[in-house]
């Protein structure tokens, strides 16, 4: 944390196949296509994490000039107004017939449960959810330790 994107891309590129994604730590600030030079806020996983095999670095990123939030995913510039958030049900994958005997896969990838809003998720009992768990989404994992909706 600290670096520049293109220092930190630098060094994840000498711990071998890690993939780094990069994002804006604001919400309402989209990244740039051209970030080098911005400024790493947060990281998952944590600087001195080991990394196993091929995984992806998440680096939460604001622009030259531009200070750290206090949590990944806040407001630069918050409204005066309270936002107004619809609320939506979730959707899930059908219920397993009978002749299922093991629990779906909990890769999170290609799942069908989406929550948009960690209040959404906590209505049908799923919060907290990891990384890889049916539901997560990094738009639910605001402070990006890899566990949506925890607070």
């Amino acid at each position: 944390m600290g670096l520049t994107s293109a220092d930190a891309d630098a060094a994840v590129a000498k711990l071998g196949e890690a993939k780094v994604e990069a994002r804006s730590a604001y919400a309402d600030v989209a990244l740039a296509p051209d970030h080098p030079q911005w400024t790493v806020c947060f990281q998952t996983p944590a600087a001195g994490a080991e990394l196993a095999g091929p995984t992806a670095v998440e680096l939460s990123l604001t622009a030259p000039g531009t200070p750290c939030p206090e949590k990944a995913g806040a407001s630069l510039k918050p409204s005066k107004a309270p936002a107004k958030t619809p609320t939506i049900a979730p959707t899930r994958a059908p219920a397993p017939t009978e002749a299922a005997t093991e629990p779906p896969a909990t890769g999170g990838g290609g799942s069908s449960v989406y929550y948009r809003t960690c209040a959404d998720a906590k209505a049908a009992g799923a919060a907290p959810i990891r990384r890889g768990q049916p539901g997560y989404g990094k738009h639910l994992d605001r402070d990006n330790d890899g566990i949506a909706c925890d607070k």
